[in-house]
C-alpha cells in the first residue's frame, strides 16, 4: 500500500507582492492573499484599506504596478499583456459588486447573457437561466425587467450571471449591505453551500459576525498592507476589530467644547426609506443641540448616507417623526455630483444655495459681490467670481461648497466627508470652519470615512450599523467595534 499523501490542490487564487499606486497614494503595498479551494475567505478592513482595489486586481479591472496573479495554479500575469476581465472570466472568476451592474431596461434573461458572445437566442438564454437557477437553488422571476426586481433578486441575478459563465471563484463585495436579516442568513447559507460544493468565495465585508459565521480564513488590510491573516475559528470579533482599528488611533479632540444650547433637531422612532423602497434606518431616536459637533461613524452600506440626507431635509421620512430647523446647510460627500455644477460660474453656483426659495428676479450683482467676499473669507484661489467652477482645483472647489453653506448663519450643518481629497492645510481649514459654525450656535453633524477625523471633531458620536443608530462614548476602540457590529 502506498504511504504517499495525495497531492494538495493548488489554491484557487494566489496574489503575491501586489503593489498599486494612484499618483502619490499607495493603495496596495506588497499585498499577499491566498484563497484555498472549497473555502470562504473574508477580506476585512476599514474604508480605504484597499480591499476593493485588491479585488479589482484579481478580477482584471485594475492592473497592478507589480506582483503576480495565479488562478487555479496557473500564472496569469505573464504573456506580455495585462490580465483582463475577459481573462478572469475565462479562468472561472465572477465578481458581484456592491453597486449592481445590471441594465435596468433589459429583461432578466437579457442581463444574464449580456457581455457574452454569439447571437442572442431567447430560448437558449431562458434554458441557461433555468439550468443555473436550478443547480444553484437561486430562484428568480424570468419575464420581468431588471428594474422591477427586488434588491434580493437583483443580487441573485448578478450571482447567476457569474455562474452562467462557470465561475468557480466568486468575489462578493459587501453583498449583505442592503439585505434584511432573514435575507442575509439565506445568502450566507448559500455561500457555505457553494464552498462545500467545491467553489471558492472571497467575501469583502465590514460585518464581523457575518465574516466569522461563514468564513474559513480571514485577511485584514489596513492602509494598503496586510496586518492579519488567520483562521476564522481562531479569531473573535474583538481580535478582528483590534486588527482593523488598532491602538494608536488619535484620541478625541482637545479643543474646548462649548456649553450646548437648545434642541435644534429632534428624531423620534425615525425610519428612512431609500429610493428603491429599502428601509435603511430603523426606529432611530436622538437630539441635536446648538453649539455641539456630533460625529456619525459608519462603514459603507450601513445606511448613514440616507440618514444624513434625511437630516438635511433631502430625503423623505418613512416613519416616526423628524423635526428640522429652517436654516440647514449641506456639505455633500461628492462635490462634483451634488455640490457644484462645473459648467456654472462661481456666482451661479452660489445661487444654488437657496434654489427654490427665491421669488422674482435673481439679484446677480449682489450675488457676485457676496461671492467675491466669500473668495476672500474662505481663501479660495480663483481669478474672479465669474470663472467656471471646473477651472478650480478640487481643494478650492471644496472651499466654495463649504463657504456657500457656512457664509450665512445656519441652525444645522450636515457635512458628509467634508475633507475628501483635501490636503492637510485645506483639511484643517474646513475643520476650523465647522468648529466656528458650532461656536456661532449651529448644530453640526459630520461624517467621515476616516474615523480619526470624526474623533478629532466630535464631542458626541452616533454610530450607524445595519440601519440602527446608537450613541457611543467618544472612545476609538468602542466606536470602532460598534461600527463593525461587535458587542
Amino acid at each position: 500500500m502506498s504511504t504517499e499523501k495525495p497531492e494538495r490542490a493548488s489554491p484557487t487564487l494566489e496574489l503575491r507582492g501586489v503593489v498599486k499606486r494612484f499618483g502619490a497614494v499607495t493603495a496596495l503595498d506588497a499585498v499577499d492573499l491566498t484563497v484555498e479551494r472549497g473555502s470562504v475567505h473574508a477580506l476585512l478592513g476599514e474604508n480605504g484599506a484597499g480591499k476593493s482595489t485588491l479585488m479589482r486586481v484579481a478580477y482584471g479591472l485594475t492592473a497592478p504596478d507589480s506582483g503576480s496573479i495565479r488562478l487555479f495554479g496557473q500564472d496569469r500575469t505573464g504573456g506580455g499583456r495585462p490580465f483582463s476581465v475577459r481573462d478572469a472570466v475565462r479562468a472561472g472568476v465572477g465578481m458581484v459588486h456592491q453597486h449592481m451592474s445590471l441594465v435596468p431596461s433589459l429583461s432578466v434573461v437579457e442581463n444574464l447573457v449580456l457581455g457574452g458572445t454569439g447571437l442572442f437566442r431567447p430560448g437558449d438564454a431562458e434554458a441557461l437561466l433555468d439550468r443555473v437557477s436550478g443547480e444553484s437553488g437561486l430562484s428568480i422571476r424570468r419575464r420581468v425587467l431588471a428594474r422591477d426586481l427586488s434588491i434580493v433578486e437583483q443580487q441573485r441575478l448578478e450571482i447567476l450571471k457569474a455562474l452562467a459563465r462557470q465561475a468557480r471563484l466568486l468575489i462578493l463585495d459587501e453583498p449583505t449591505a442592503v439585505l434584511a436579516p432573514s435575507e442575509v442568513d439565506e445568502l450566507l447559507r448559500w455561500i457555505r453551500a457553494f464552498a462545500a460544493g467545491g467553489g471558492s468565495v472571497v467575501l469583502v465585508t465590514h460585518k464581523l459576525r457575518e465574516a466569522l459565521a461563514v468564513a474559513d480564513d480571514v485577511t485584514v488590510l489596513r492602509r494598503g498592507r496586510v496586518v492579519f491573516v488567520g483562521r476564522a475559528t481562531a479569531s473573535s470579533e474583538q481580535s478582528l476589530a483590534h486588527a482593523i482599528f488598532p491602538e494608536g488611533t488619535r484620541e478625541s479632540s482637545s479643543f474646548p467644547v462649548p456649553s450646548v444650547g437648545d434642541v435644534v433637531l429632534q428624531a423620534d422612532a425615525l425610519d428612512v426609506i431609500d429610493a428603491r423602497g429599502v428601509r435603511r434606518i430603523r426606529s432611530a431616536s436622538f437630539q441635536l443641540r446648538r453649539r455641539e459637533i456630533v460625529g456619525v461613524a459608519a462603514v459603507e452600506g450601513s445606511g448613514h448616507r440616507d440618514l444624513l440626507l434625511a437630516l438635511a431635509g433631502r430625503q423623505p421620512v418613512g416613519g416616526g417623526t423628524l423635526r428640522l430647523p429652517q436654516r440647514v446647510g449641506l456639505i455633500p460627500a461628492d462635490r462634483e455630483r451634488d455640490g457644484l455644477i462645473p459648467e456654472f460660474t462661481l456666482t451661479e453656483n452660489l445661487a444654488l444655495h437657496a434654489l427654490g426659495a427665491r421669488r422674482g428676479l435673481m439679484p446677480w450683482r449682489g450675488l457676485a459681490q457676496r461671492m467675491t467676499e466669500l473668495l476672500k473669507q474662505f481663501n479660495v484661489v480663483a481669478p474672479s467670481a465669474s470663472v467656471r467652477a471646473r477651472s478650480l482645483s478640487g481643494g478650492n472647489q471644496q472651499r466654495i461648497v463649504v463657504g456657500r453653506e457656512l457664509e450665512q448663519e445656519v441652525d444645522l450643518v450636515v457635512a458628509d466627508n467634508p475633507t475628501r481629497g483635501l490636503d492637510l492645510q485645506a483639511t484643517e481649514f474646513v475643520h476650523a470652519r465647522l468648529r466656528d459654525a458650532a461656536a456661532r450656535g449651529a448644530a453640526v453633524v459630520v461624517h467621515s470615512s476616516d474615523l480619526d477625523e470624526v474623533l478629532a471633531l466630535a464631542s458626541r458620536i452616533l454610530v450607524v450599523f445595519d440601519g440602527q443608530v446608537k450613541e457611543v462614548a467618544v472612545d476609538p476602540h468602542l466606536v470602532g467595534r460598534a461600527m463593525l457590529g461587535a458587542a
